[in-house]
């Protein structure tokens, strides 16, 4: 055996015996000077739903549970994904009491899909609406319009968003648990976070006069006023020249069939069709 050959297996022999030394020495170190772990820690974490949003405000559910049992966080209560019980065993482990929250849900407030609003150009690149929106602002003509390209479902932890075959973004109420990672995704801000008891929905953001929203988009608020006289003006008002709800005490799903473009939607029912809107507009 040549004397590199000995030479090399003499130094992989030393560094197993280092190896082993230092691991045996750092198990000691551990074992004696180390924290035990606290056995909360596993049931916080377990109780969290694991979908690591963000919303409570640290990196995700393991992060959050060792604020809580450290004590750096005070209120489970404010994640959004915990249902109720998981909350209320996590205060009773813990000592804590949880804020009481509303739940929320997630809404886009544009309905202009292909079906009724005009594209002012084709847009032929990534599939992003944050980068649709660096050429020439996006391609919808309604400069206020959901851009369709699945930015938010992209974001969404819970799989609540889907995109709809006329290209148009649509929250799953009942699978949104109001996290709000899609309200920070949307880059033209469509994406609003609302009380779940709220079911009627001005399904509008732009800020322009009634003939210049028509012109690109056939679902758009004219600001007709007619939902604010049929609901009162403590469920909606006016914001300049779109219709707004007064989501502190919503108005019935009833006075959605009041709106004659087809833009204001109950989800409960009460919305005028197609057909119906465009009679009523006629």
């Amino acid at each position: 055996m040549s004397p590199q050959v000995v030479q090399a297996i003499w130094a992989v022999v030393w560094l197993l015996v280092a190896g082993a030394l230092s691991g045996l020495i750092i198990g000691v170190v551990v074992k004696v000077f180390g924290a035990e772990p606290d056995p909360r820690l596993e049931e916080v974490e377990g109780l969290l739903p694991g979908a690591n949003c963000g919303a409570c405000g640290y990196a995700g559910c393991a992060a959050f549970a060792a604020a809580l049992v450290s004590g750096k966080a005070k209120d489970p209560g404010v994640c959004p994904s915990s249902n109720p019980a998981a909350v209320a065993r996590i205060c009773a482990v813990l000592g804590l009491t949880a804020s009481e929250r509303q739940p929320k849900v997630a809404v886009v407030m544009c309905g202009g899909d292909r079906d009724h609003a005009q594209d002012a150009a084709l847009y032929n690149g990534v599939a992003d609406c944050k980068d649709a929106m660096m050429v020439a602002g996006g391609a919808k003509g309604c400069r206020y319009g959901c851009l369709g390209l699945a930015t938010c479902a992209r974001a969404c932890p819970f799989q609540a968003i889907e995109i709809t075959p006329t290209g148009i973004a649509l929250v799953h109420p009942e699978r949104c648990t109001g996290c709000g990672k899609c309200v920070a995704s949307c880059p033209r801000q469509l994406i609003r976070l609302v009380p779940r008891r709220a079911t009627v929905h001005v399904l509008c953001s732009s800020p322009a006069k009634g003939p210049v929203k028509r012109a690109v988009c056939q679902r758009a608020c004219i600001a007709c006023r007619k939902c604010v006289k049929a609901a009162g003006e403590e469920h909606m008002s006016m914001k300049g020249f779109l219709a707004v709800v007064n989501y502190n005490d919503p108005p019935p799903d009833s006075v959605a069939a009041e709106c004659p473009t087809g833009c204001l939607v109950a989800a409960g029912g009460g919305a005028r069709t197609d057909a119906e809107a465009e009679v009523a507009h006629a």
